[in-house]
């Protein structure tokens, strides 16, 4: 599998992003050289193990605020950068990307190489898509959830109008400007130094081509290929008893209402502080990082 990777020379002087990347091998399923799959890993070894997990385009940057906060409250932090993004390797084929492959490769990194147990697992946008298959295809491995701003869609719910442009515009669009695309999905225009560290990874169109993939392979039909593996991880979140935290915001157009489903019917939902984070668009963690870090640690706290 060809694949290139970012100079390191574009993350530094990342504003408020100081933490270590940490790196681990995970396979290539052509039978290539190892990907390398990058990290971070924040806080006391011994303290329960917060997992974020980022969604499209963005990357381990987007929770620069949130990790403060967990780890001063005791806990792991363990954030990776999915392949295609960050710091990760970045294959260069947009063939060679798949939701059944990072799925793998993201399970490969936390429990093949980091073996990581007992997880609290935050995620939003792909980084739902991705955490909830982990879930239901390794719930042992895990002791809560938490989700804002995400989904697992089989293919057979209706999609949103706000992600159907949006998935029209990335595969259409001559050029991907990923930093105005994160400010443009929150409420208010970020900075040009923050669009710009979100830009770092993506030194020209060709490290892009993941960030081109993703939004074609979020199932919209039944017919999708991830279809029968999303439906299976639904019946086990179905039977879901340990606790299960909304934590949506009330701005993102593309989300809305996705919540309902996981409170109908993942039993864990029943009983717990569902919470709406006002004043935040999609990337809730850009806006109100600190406050969405302070209901994940309450969660962690109350059960």
């Amino acid at each position: 599998m060809d694949r290139v990777r970012t100079p390191e020379e574009r993350f530094r002087d990342l504003p408020d992003f100081d933490f270590e990347p940490r790196y681990a091998e995970v396979v290539d399923p052509t039978g290539g050289a190892p990907l390398r799959m990058a990290y971070l890993d924040e806080g006391p070894r011994d303290g329960d193990v917060v997992l974020l997990l980022h969604g499209e385009p963005t990357w381990s940057f987007l929770y620069r605020s949130m990790i403060p906060v967990l780890v001063e409250a005791g806990h792991r932090v363990v954030v990776p950068d999915m392949i295609g993004f960050g710091r990760s390797d970045k294959p260069s084929d947009r063939s060679q990307y798949t939701f059944a492959r990072q799925v793998e490769w993201t399970r490969e990194l936390l429990f093949d190489r980091l073996d990581l147990g007992e997880v609290t697992l935050f995620g939003q946008d792909w980084g739902s898509l991705v955490g909830l298959r982990l879930v239901g295809e390794n719930p042992e491995r895990f002791s809560r959830v938490a989700i804002g701003n995400g989904g697992l869609p089989t293919g057979e719910e209706r999609a949103s109008e706000a992600f159907l442009n949006w998935q029209q515009f990335s595969q259409s669009a001559e050029t991907l400007p990923i930093g105005a695309i994160i400010s443009g999905g929150c409420t208010q225009r970020l900075s040009d130094e923050v669009i710009a560290a979100y830009n770092a990874p993506f030194p020209d169109e060709s490290f892009k081509e993941g960030a081109r993939q993703y939004p074609a392979l979020v199932p919209t039909s039944k017919d999708d290929p991830a279809h029968d593996a999303n439906v299976a991880a639904w019946t086990v979140l179905a039977t879901w008893t340990k606790p299960f935290l909304c934590c949506f915001s009330d701005g993102d157009p593309i989300t809305r209402g996705a919540d309902k489903k996981f409170v109908e019917v993942i039993p864990g939902c029943q009983g717990q502080a569902h919470v709406t984070i006002e004043g935040a668009g999609h990337f809730l963690q850009e806006e109100k990082g600190p406050e969405l870090a302070a209901v994940i640690n309450g969660f962690i706290e109350r059960n």
